[in-house]
């Protein structure tokens, strides 16, 4: 930025104010961190007019203002480099290979965002049916997981950090995130965790956060960030769902007043083009992620609730995007009653909530991301904001639902998949699989397409290799609360709840498990039977 340049027959000078970010430089833009100010002057005078003067209280004036205005907003980040690829995923065990970083890599993400579990930092107890520790089953007494020590969390911590395909990762892009409960520090806690505060710091230290940020001294790791120019600005809003959460049966709070406040404003503030709302957990669709029979801890793909949700949002300004917990469907009603889980779900009044915010917002184009369910899949919802609210998941780098099983059973896991209902699930001929969700590793990806008119997103799952499993291309102008209306017609087929079915299909998941456990016990009763009657006597 230039400020104050002049000349005259006697004079000439001109004042240069630079004020830049700390910035890393990548191939297709800078981003980085902290502040430099800098002011140079060129004058043939050996003293300054009064003019000139004034020229420098300008830009010392403007300068302060502006790293005033990026300081006090606490945690939000902006960066004016164009955004058109932004790569997430979540769910990465630090002791697992690692080989899809290679192909995130080669994607060459300007943005790469942790969706949460980006460590996994608490142990698991053995498997305990009978004895004085039971850790499953009808008698469970002691939770299956307990939380690992500060230096057992910083060493996890380190080990994912030094991994050289993710480092190099980190000298190409901009890397930021939330956590889920794994790298918060005990599986499924919530704000009773006493840990939280040490392990907050750990997680900052590992996405590199500034030792002077905001983000370190507020209660939780909620942030949001700004990248891009006006008209062309992409908007990420990252919460925190584990800090401020109540026990999960309580229909408390998930995000806490400081939280909610925080987000109020964020959506009510300047409009951008696109808007990123990424949660560690899912809104509706988070389904228990255990298994019916071994209860190991996976998530099966038929728990197909467990979404975050990202909302891009489409105006003549700008392009905001917001990364959220999905909030869209509600597969876990389709699972129940074998299935609990841990989602916004059993937060009804939170999820109401957020759904009214994002209403009054008056914000088009808002898409959601999500992770955390070891597997990947798309859905929208039509009929909450005027126009289609996707929710891309993503899950998991190194845990998915497919590779906790035999590679005989993957048809089982994939046949579940489909046969489970949801009604908001994007469907194609271009999905992987029939069910078109994928059990095993992969990552989530936006493409932003500026130069098309309108402007265009394309958003995939993809596997190991780079290739996408999964995905969709969308217009900004079918993000807009008067296109869709004119289209209403062709969404009804995404406005039914999985709640609304009828119980017969609702329910048809459960239905079948008890017929084969019936067939199955028949079955036995009757070889029991025939040995018994049967058997001829001495």
């Amino acid at each position: 930025m230039t400020i104050g340049c002049g000349s005259s027959s006697r004079t000439s000078s001109c004042l240069f104010v630079l004020l830049t970010r700390g910035r890393r430089t990548h191939r297709n833009g800078i981003f980085g961190d902290g502040f430099q100010f800098w002011i140079h002057s060129e004058s043939r005078k050996p003293h300054l007019k009064g003019m000139e003067k004034a020229r420098w209280l300008l830009a010392l004036v403007l300068g302060a203002a502006l790293i005033s205005t990026d300081v006090a907003s606490g945690s939000s980040n902006s960066e004016h480099d164009l955004v058109f690829r932004i790569a997430f995923g979540s769910c990465s065990n630090q002791s697992a290979p690692q080989p899809i970083w290679d192909a995130i890599n080669k994607f060459d993400p300007q943005v790469f965002i942790w969706l949460g579990d980006n460590i996994y930092g608490d142990n698991r107890l053995p498997f305990r049916i009978f004895g004085k520790e039971r850790t499953i089953g009808p008698w469970k007494n002691v939770r299956m997981f307990v939380p690992s020590s500060p230096q057992e969390m910083l060493s996890r911590y380190n080990k994912a950090k030094a991994n050289p395909d993710y480092s190099r990762l980190r000298a190409n892009a901009k890397v930021i995130g939330t956590w889920d409960d794994h790298d918060y520090g005990l599986n499924d806690a919530g704000k009773e965790f006493t840990e939280k505060v040490a392990n907050q710091k750990l997680l900052l230290d590992f996405l590199d956060e500034p030792q002077d940020s905001p983000r370190r001294e507020q209660a939780g790791v909620y942030v949001s960030y700004t990248f891009g120019s006006l008209g062309k600005q992409v908007k990420i809003i990252l919460l925190d769902t584990r800090y401020h959460r109540d026990p999960l049966s309580s229909d408390g709070t998930i995000l806490g007043a400081s939280q909610w406040t925080w987000l109020e404003k964020e959506l009510m503030g300047p409009a951008s083009a696109i808007t990123i709302i990424g949660s560690s957990i899912q809104m509706e669709l988070l389904i228990s992620r255990y298994s019916l029979v071994s209860r190991m801890h996976f998530p099966l793909p038929i728990a197909q609730a467990a979404k975050y949700k990202i909302i891009f949002h489409y105006s003549c300004v700008s392009y905001c995007i917001f990364v959220i917990f999905q909030v869209i469907s509600n597969i876990s009603a389709t699972t129940g009653p074998l299935l609990h889980s841990e989602s916004w779900g059993r937060f009804p009044k939170e999820r109401d909530r957020l759904f009214r915010l994002i209403a009054n917002s008056k914000r088009d184009g808002v898409l959601f991301i999500s992770g955390d369910v070891h597997f990947g899949e798309i859905t929208r919802y039509d009929c909450a904001a005027g126009y289609p609210l996707y929710d891309i998941t993503s899950s998991g780098l190194t845990q998915t639902v497919e590779k906790a099983v035999p590679s005989p059973l993957h048809f089982i896991v994939r046949f579940l998949a489909w046969y489970t209902p949801s009604t908001m699930r994007v469907k194609s001929s271009s999905c992987r699989h029939r069910s078109c969700t994928y059990g095993q590793p992969n990552f989530g990806t936006i493409e932003i397409d500026w130069d098309a008119t309108p402007v265009t997103l394309k958003i995939e799952v993809r596997d190991t290799n780079g290739l996408p499993v999964t995905g969709v291309n969308i217009s900004l102008l079918d993000l807009q609360a008067q296109s869709s209306t004119m289209k209403a017609r062709e969404h009804q087929s995404h406005c039914t709840l999985e709640v609304s079915l009828p119980w017969i299909v609702r329910y048809r998941l459960a239905i079948l498990f008890y017929c084969l456990v019936s067939c199955m016990l028949f079955l036995i009763l009757a070889w029991f039977s025939s040995l018994f009657f049967l058997t001829p006597p001495p």
